[in-house]
């Protein structure tokens, strides 16, 4: 192959990853909006779509509901029929979701446990899910692989889980666990870091380049950044680690060691006890905190919180630099009962300058942040390089 030729197949498969990318992330779209979205002329996208629908990874079809004069522009979607299976262990479950190319998730199933789960456990469940769910949604399905959605700090160049505190593992090869029990490729990430990709390309960080994201769960706080439109990785992949953020330099001791840090000020358990709740009414937490009365025990909670939360996001701010805190969980929670509150904290203490244009929003994906994240790991290559898919 010439030199020529090489750059005309780089560029092509560039062209191809483009419009692949444009219709995972954006819906269905005519093929005349591709055309204006990527410059290219009508006849290269007709060219590009073609060969996307002969990989099987888009479908074609005529516009519903179009009348007028002339053959209207066809529609191009990603292919629901491609997969990717996601897989979320946390201390009393494993989650498993499959999430088509198109973005919609086909379905999520939480496998609770007796116990905190092994990383070989929590495989073993994620496999015989993934068993049960092929078997239900039948042969059509195209898998290009697993993503799993670690609460820790995991590799980026294998997938070792280096440390998850609240799971108990220390130096887990979850990814080649899951490989080996699933037979699938499997990337594995941190869990919050896979969701601020979910609600960048999904959800409320939709169309924004500087964004942060904080999660709160059982397992306490996690956060991904979003720089220039891209995952901020660090060399290792642990960047995003924002719950360990100082808040309280006399609090309690962390798990991790330091003392006050904000997973440890601020935490689902003690605004489930201040609502006289339990675990297994944590879907209540929301209503409970915003109905919570004025002087009671639990709007003291919801108010400490938030002003620890406040601590934490001034830093991120003032690092960061972001337009966007897009906060979920508990902690979206605690935005809801107390908007006015926290985002006065936030930018009382930050810097005048990234303080100016900083909006606080909550989580649009709901519990379906992790699956979309983790499959957005998962259909990483693909997306990166369509043209290594075959021709069907």
């Amino acid at each position: 192959m010439t030199l020529e030729q090489a750059g005309r197949v780089e560029r092509t498969r560039g062209t191809l990853a483009t419009v692949l990318r444009l219709v995972h992330e954006g819906g269905a779209v005519s093929r005349s909006e591709l055309t204006r979205a990527t410059g290219l002329n009508r006849s290269t996208i007709a060219s590009l779509v073609g060969d996307l629908v002969e990989r099987g990874l888009a479908t074609e079809a005529d516009p519903v509901g179009v009348s007028r004069v002339g053959r209207p522009s066809p529609v191009v979607s990603a292919s629901p029929d491609v997969v990717a299976w996601s897989v979320n262990p946390e201390i009393d479950a494993v989650t498993v979701g499959v999430v088509g190319l198109d973005g919609v998730v086909r379905r999520r199933v939480r496998r609770e446990t007796e116990g905190v789960p092994t990383a070989a456990e929590a495989a073993g469940i994620a496999a015989a899910v993934i068993a049960e769910l092929r078997a239900e949604l039948g042969p059509r399905l195209v898998e290009v692989g697993v993503g799993a959605a670690v609460p820790g700090l995991v590799r980026a160049d294998g997938g070792l889980v280096r440390l998850a505190p609240h799971l108990g593992w220390v130096d887990e090869p979850f990814a080649a666990l899951l490989a080996e029990a699933t037979g699938l490729l499997t990337e594995a990430a941190n869990d919050a870091s896979l969701a601020a990709v979910a609600e960048h390309r999904f959800g409320a960080g939709r169309g924004v380049d500087e964004l942060v994201f904080l999660n709160g769960g059982a397992s306490g706080v996690g956060g991904g950044v979003i720089s220039a439109g891209r995952p901020l990785g660090g060399v290792g992949g642990y960047a995003g680690e924002i719950g360990h953020t100082l808040v309280n330099s006399v609090g309690r001791v962390c798990h991790c060691g330091a003392t006050g840090c904000l997973e440890t000020e601020v935490g689902q358990a003690s605004l489930l006890a201040a609502t006289g709740l339990d675990r297994g009414q944590a879907d209540e937490l929301d209503t409970a905190l915003q109905e919570a009365p004025p002087g009671s025990a639990a709007r003291r909670e919801v108010e400490r919180q938030v002003d620890q939360l406040a601590v934490a996001l001034r830093t991120v701010v003032n690092a960061f630099d972001p337009s966007l805190v897009v906060l979920g969980g508990f902690l979206g929670s605690l935005l809801a009962a107390e908007p006015d509150r926290l985002l006065a904290g936030v930018t009382r203490q930050a810097l005048p300058g990234p303080a100016e244009d900083v909006r606080l929003v909550r989580a649009a994906l709901g519990a379906d942040r992790l699956v979309i994240g983790a499959a957005e790991l998962a259909f990483a290559r693909l997306l990166d390089d369509p043209a290594a898919a075959p021709r069907r």
